[in-house]
C-alpha cells in the first residue's frame, strides 16, 4: 500500500527523510550508478537542493561533482548541472536565496565564510581549476556559461590563490581572453566580469591580458554598445580597463603607443541637448573621465604622463573636455569630475596650459574659462566639492607655468587693471575672495595666490607693488600690509565658517611669499606691528585649534630670520634671535614649529596634489605648502641656534656660491649659444649640401639639354640650307627684325676679337717653332757614341715637344675652321638681311615661314654665343699649352748647352785622333817605300780608288744599254 501511495503521489504514512539523508542517497547514486541517465538525474536533483541545503551539498557532494566533471565530459547536460551545483555552493550571491524574517543579522557574514571555505576546498587540488579552464573552452552554452560563472565566483572568494593557479597553467589567461570574442552576449558580458576579478591587483596578469589584444576588443565593445549612452556592459568594460591601466606603467605605455587614446575622444561627444541624463550615462561618463585621469595621474612617471598629455591635445580630447566644461545642463558630479580631469591633463604641460588659457566661456561678452571657474570658487553658494575641483584646476594650470603665473599676477598690478571696470579679472576675483567674510573663500583665494607665486622670485617682488583701496578717504594699502592687518585682527571680524581657516590660509600665503625673497622679508619687517604680533601669538598658551596657527606663525618668523638680508638695523638676524630667546625661548619656538608637521591634516595633504577633504573644516593645508614646510623646518631650526660668526661665515659662503653659480650660469649660457650656433651651422651645411645636390642635378640636366639643343641646331642648319636654296630659286626673302641685326653685329665684333687673339697665338707658336728649329742643328753635330746617346734622349724630348706642337696646330686649325664656318654663316645672315623683301609679309604662309626662320635664327644666335664661350675656354687651354711649351724650351736650352760642351769635347778627341792618323799614315808610307825598294809590288790607295771608279762606270753603261 505504501508503494502505491508512493507511485500515485499520495502522502506516505512513514517518517519523511531529512535533507541530509536525501543528499546522501543522491551522492551514492552519482558515485555508484552505471547508467548515465541515473547519474544525470541525481546531479539534477542535487542542483535543485543546493540552494536550500548549501552546506550539506557542499560537504557531501563536492567530491562526486568534481569526479563527474572529470569522467562525464562527453555529456554536456550533466556537466552543466554539476557546474551549476558547484556555483550554488560556492557563490555568496544572496539575491536568489529565500531568507526568512527570523534570520540573524550576522547571516551574510556566515554565508561569506561558508563560500570562502568551500572555495578553499575546491582549489586545494589545482587540477580542479585547470579542469575548469578546459571546460570554459567548450563552445556548448550549457557548459561554458556555468563554467564562467563558477570561475568568477572562485576569484571573488580566493582571488590571489586562483590568480596564481591560472597564471602558472599553460595558456590559462589566453583561454579566458577568447570569451570576449564569443558571439553570445551573455557569455561575453560574463567574460568581462570574470576578467575584472582576474586582473585585480595582479600586474603580471594585467600585462598578459593587455598584450592579448584586450584594449582593442574592449574599445570595440564600448563602441558597439553606444559609448557613454550604453548600458551596464559599458560600465563593466570601463572597470576592466581601469584594472588594466591603473598603476601599470607598461600597460599605459602600450595603450598610448597603440593609438588607443585617440579612440577615447568619441566618448565625450555629448550633444547640445544635455537635459535628461540617465543614471547609467552619468555612471559611464564618470568612469570614462576616471580612465583619462588614470593615464595622466600625477603619481605616474613624469615622462609617461607628459606623452599622454601631448597625445590628448593632438587628438582633440582636451578640446572635447573643455567643451563639456563650458556646456550647460551638465550634472554637478560630471562637471566636478570633468574639472578634475582637465586639471590633470594640463598639469605641468606648457602646451596644454596655453590652450586652456585661451578657452573662453560661451557668454556675452565671452570670458576666459579661468575667470568663470574662479567665480565659482569664491562663490560660497557653490557645492564644496565643485569649489575644491576649481581650486585644483587653478593649481594645475599654474604648476611649472611661469607664463601663466605672470598673467595672473599682471591682472593685479596697477598698470594692467581695467579702469572701466567692464570685465572682472582673475586677480580681482582672488583679492575679493581673500578679503570676503567667507572663511572657505579666504582659504581658497590665499592658496590660489600662493600658487601664482610658487618658485618665482620676480613675481614675489612685483606683487609688492599691488595697492588696495580699503575705504573712501583713506590712502591705499599694499596687499602685503592688508594681509597682515587681517591676520592681526583675527577674531574681531565676523566670518562664516572656521576663523582658524582664514588665518591658516593667510599665513600659508605669507610664508610662500616671503620664502626665498629678501625684498619681501624687508617689506614685511618694515611694518613695526608684525614681529610683536608673531612673538605674542607664539608665546601664548592657546587651545589645540590655535596650536596650528602658532606653528605657522613660528614658521613665518623663522622665514623672516633665514631670508633676512640685514638691511633694517632694528630687525637684523641677531636681534630677532635675541628676541626669540627672551620672549619665547628657543626650545619652545622649535616645539611650536613642530606642531605643523605633526598635525593629522598636514599628513593627509602631503599624500597627493588634489585637495580632497571630507568637510570644509578639514581644509587646512595645501600639498605644495607641505613641501615648503618639509624644506624649511630643519633649515630654520639650525638658523635659530647659529651664532653671529656662523651667520657671517654662512653669508660669505653664500656669496661665493652665488658667484660660482653666476660663473656657471654664464658658461651655461655660452654653451647654449655655441650649441645654437652649431645647430645653425649644421642646418646651413645641410642646406648647402641639398643645394649642391640640386645644382648638380640641374647641371646634368642642362648638359643634356645643351646636347639636345646642339643636335637640334645641326638639324636646323641643314634645313636652313635647304630653305635658302628654295627661297633663292623663287626669289623669296626673309625679313629680320632689329634685335637680330644687333645680335649679328655683336657676333661680328666678337669674331674680330677672336681673329686677333688667334693671330697672336699663331705668332707665339711661330717663335717657339723657330727656337726648336735652331736647336735641331746642334743635335745633328754630335758624331761620337757618347754624344749620340745624349742626342737620343734630347731627340725623344724634342719628338714629344713636336707632338704637342702638332696637337696645338690641329686645335688651332679646328678653331680656324670653326671661325670660317661662323664667318660663312654670318655672311649668309647678312645676305638674307640685305635681300629681305617686305612685300612678301602679306601672305599667311610667308608669315609662318618668317616666324619659323626667326626662331631658328634666335636659336642659331644662342648657339653662336655658346660657341664663343667654347672658344674662350679653348683660348685658356692654348695659353696653358704655351706655358708648358715655354717650360720645355727652357729645358731644351739647358740640354743644348750641355750638348755644346759635349761637342767641344768630341772635337778635341777628333783632333787627337787626326794627329794619330797622320802619324800612322807617315809610318805606312815609310813602310811602303821600304817594300818598293825591296822589289815587292805595292798598290797605292789612289790606284785602288781609281780602279774601283772605272768598274762602277762600266756597270752603269751596261745598265743604260739594257
Amino acid at each position: 500500500m505504501n508503494f502505491l501511495r508512493g507511485v500515485m503521489g499520495g502522502p506516505s504514512a512513514g517518517p519523511q527523510p531529512s535533507g541530509a539523508e536525501t543528499i546522501q542517497k543522491l551522492c551514492d547514486r552519482v558515485a555508484s550508478s552505471t547508467l548515465l541517465d541515473d547519474r544525470r538525474d541525481a546531479v539534477r536533483a542535487l542542483k535543485s537542493l543546493s540552494k536550500k541545503y548549501r552546506l550539506e551539498v557542499g560537504i557531501q557532494a563536492m567530491e562526486h561533482l568534481v569526479r563527474v566533471l572529470q569522467t562525464d565530459r562527453s555529456d554536456s547536460e550533466i556537466i552543466g548541472y554539476a557546474l551549476d551545483t558547484l556555483y550554488n555552493v560556492i557563490s555568496n550571491d544572496l539575491e536568489e536565496e529565500e531568507q526568512d524574517d527570523s534570520e540573524e543579522e550576522n547571516s551574510p557574514k556566515q554565508v561569506d565564510d561558508l563560500g570562502s571555505q568551500f572555495t578553499e576546498i575546491f582549489i586545494k587540488q589545482q587540477e580542479n581549476v585547470t579542469l575548469l579552464l578546459t571546460l570554459v573552452e567548450e563552445f556548448d552554452f550549457h557548459v561554458r556559461w556555468p563554467g564562467v560563472k563558477l570561475l568568477t565566483s572562485l576569484l571573488k572568494q580566493q582571488g590571489p590563490q586562483v590568480q596564481q593557479i591560472i597564471l602558472v597553467s599553460p595558456m590559462g589567461v589566453s583561454r579566458l581572453m577568447d570569451l570576449l570574442a564569443d558571439s553570445r552576449e551573455v557569455i561575453r558580458n560574463d567574460g568581462v566580469l570574470l576578467l575584472q576579478q582576474l586582473t585585480k591587483s595582479n600586474a603580471a596578469i594585467q600585462k598578459i591580458v593587455a598584450f592579448e589584444n584586450a584594449f582593442e576588443r574592449l574599445l570595440d565593445i564600448i563602441t558597439e554598445e553606444g559609448n557613454s549612452d550604453g548600458g551596464i556592459v559599458v560600465e563593466d568594460c570601463l572597470l576592466l580597463l581601469q584594472n588594466l591601466l591603473k598603476n601599470n606603467n607598461s600597460n599605459q605605455n602600450f595603450f598610448k603607443e597603440g593609438s588607443y587614446i585617440q579612440r577615447m575622444k568619441p566618448w565625450f561627444e555629448v550633444g547640445d541637448d544635455n537635459c535628461g541624463w540617465s543614471a547609467q550615462k552619468v555612471t559611464n561618463l564618470h568612469l570614462m573621465l576616471q580612465l583619462v585621469r588614470v593615464l595622466v595621474s600625477p603619481t605616474n612617471p613624469p615622462g609617461a604622463t607628459s606623452s599622454c598629455q601631448k597625445a590628448m591635445f593632438h587628438c582633440g580630447l582636451l578640446q572635447q573636455l573643455c567643451t563639456i566644461l563650458m556646456a550647460t545642463g551638465v550634472p554637478a558630479d560630471i562637471l566636478t569630475e570633468t574639472i578634475n580631469t582637465v586639471s590633470e591633463v594640463i598639469r605641468g604641460c606648457q602646451m596644454n596650459q596655453d590652450y586652456f588659457a585661451s578657452v573662453n566661456a560661451p557668454s556675452n561678452p565671452p570670458r576666459p574659462a579661468i575667470v568663470v571657474l574662479l567665480m565659482s570658487m569664491v562663490n560660497e553658494r557653490q557645492p564644496f566639492v565643485l569649489r575644491c575641483a576649481v581650486l585644483y584646476c587653478f593649481q594645475c594650470f599654474l604648476y611649472k607655468n611661469q607664463k601663466g603665473q605672470g598673467e595672473i599676477v599682471s591682472t593685479l598690478l596697477p598698470s594692467t587693471i581695467d579702469a572701466t571696470g567692464n570685465s572682472v579679472s582673475a586677480g580681482q576675483l582672488l583679492c575679493g575672495g581673500l578679503f570676503s567674510t567667507d572663511s572657505l573663500s579666504n582659504w581658497c583665494a590665499a592658496v590660489a595666490l600662493a600658487h601664482a607665486l610658487q618658485e618665482n622670485a620676480t613675481l614675489k617682488e612685483q606683487l609688492l607693488r599691488v595697492q588696495l583701496a580699503t575705504s573712501i578717504g583713506n590712502p591705499p594699502v599694499s596687499l602685503l600690509q592688508q594681509c597682515t592687518n587681517i591676520l592681526s585682527q583675527g577674531d574681531k571680524i565676523d566670518r562664516r565658517g572656521s576663523k582658524v581657516q582664514t588665518r591658516v590660509g593667510l599665513l600659508m600665503l605669507l610664508c610662500t611669499w616671503l620664502s626665498n625673497c629678501s625684498i619681501a622679508v624687508t617689506h614685511f619687517l618694515h611694518n613695526p606691528a608684525n614681529i610683536p604680533f608673531l612673538t605674542g601669538q607664539i608665546a601664548e598658551n592657546l587651545g589645540e585649534e590655535e596650536q596650528l596657527v602658532q606653528g605657522l606663525c613660528a614658521l613665518l618668523l623663522g622665514i623672516s630670520i633665514y631670508y633676512n638680508d640685514n638691511s633694517l638695523e632694528n630687525y637684523r638676524k641677531e636681534k630677532l634671535k635675541q628676541l626669540i630667546e627672551k620672549r619665547i625661548g628657543r626650545e619652545n619656538f622649535i616645539e611650536k614649529l613642530g606642531f605643523i608637521s605633526k598635525h593629522e591634516l598636514y599628513s593627509r595633504a602631503a599624500q597627493k596634489p588634489q585637495p580632497s577633504f571630507s568637510s570644509p573644516d578639514h581644509m587646512m593645508f595645501d600639498h605644495e605648502f607641505t613641501k615648503l614646510v618639509k624644506e624649511l623646518e630643519g633649515v630654520i631650526s639650525k638658523a635659530i641656534y647659529k651664532s653671529s660668526e656662523e651667520d657671517k661665515k654662512e653669508e660669505e659662503v653664500k656669496k661665493t656660491l652665488e658667484q660660482h653659480d653666476n660663473i656657471v650660469t654664464h658658461y651655461k649660457k655660452v654653451i647654449r649659444e655655441q650649441d645654437q650656433e652649431l645647430e645653425e651651422l649644421k642646418q646651413q651645411v645641410n642646406t648647402l649640401k641639398s643645394q649642391n645636390e640640386q645644382l648638380q642635378t640641374t647641371v646634368t640636366q642642362q648638359v643634356s639639354q645643351i646636347q639636345q639643343h646642339k643636335d637640334q641646331y645641326n638639324l636646323l642648319k641643314v634645313q636652313l640650307g635647304k630653305d635658302n636654296q628654295h627661297h633663292n630659286s623663287h626669289s623669296d626673302t626673309v625679313q629680320m627684325n632689329g634685335i637680330q641685326v644687333e645680335e649679328v653685329s655683336k657676333l661680328k665684333e666678337e669674331l674680330e676679337e677672336w681673329k686677333n687673339k688667334h693671330e697672336l697665338l699663331q705668332g707665339q707658336l711661330r717663335e717657339k717653332d723657330s727656337l726648336i728649329e735652331k736647336l735641331k742643328p746642334s743635335q745633328l753635330e754630335t758624331g761620337t757614341e757618347q754624344s749620340s746617346q745624349a742626342s737620343k734622349s734630347s731627340g725623344l724630348e724634342h719628338s714629344e715637344l713636336q707632338k704637342e706642337l702638332e696637337m696645338l696646330r690641329t686645335q688651332i686649325q679646328l678653331q680656324s675652321a670653326e671661325i670660317t664656318k661662323l664667318q660663312a654663316e654670318n655672311q649668309k645672315l647678312q645676305v638674307m638681311n640685305t635681300s629681305a623683301d617686305p612685300a612678301l609679309g602679306d601672305s599667311s604662309a610667308t608669315a609662318a615661314k618668317n616666324l619659323e626662320l626667326e626662331g631658328r635664327l634666335v636659336q642659331e644666335v644662342k648657339e653662336l654665343k655658346n660657341e664663343v664661350k667654347a672658344l674662350s675656354e679653348e683660348k685658356a687651354s692654348l695659353k696653358q699649352h704655351l706655358d708648358s711649351s715655354n717650360s720645355t724650351v727652357a729645358i731644351l736650352q739647358d740640354e743644348k748647352s750641355k750638348l755644346q760642351q759635349e761637342v767641344a769635347e768630341s772635337k778635341k778627341e777628333q783632333d787627337d785622333l787626326l794627329v794619330l792618323l797622320a802619324d800612322q799614315d807617315q809610318k805606312l808610307s815609310a813602310l811602303k817605300n821600304k817594300l818598293k825598294d825591296l822589289g815587292v809590288p805595292v798598290e797605292d790607295e789612289d790606284d785602288i780608288e781609281s780602279g774601283d771608279q772605272a768598274d762602277e762606270d762600266e756597270d752603269g753603261d751596261e745598265e743604260e744599254q739594257d
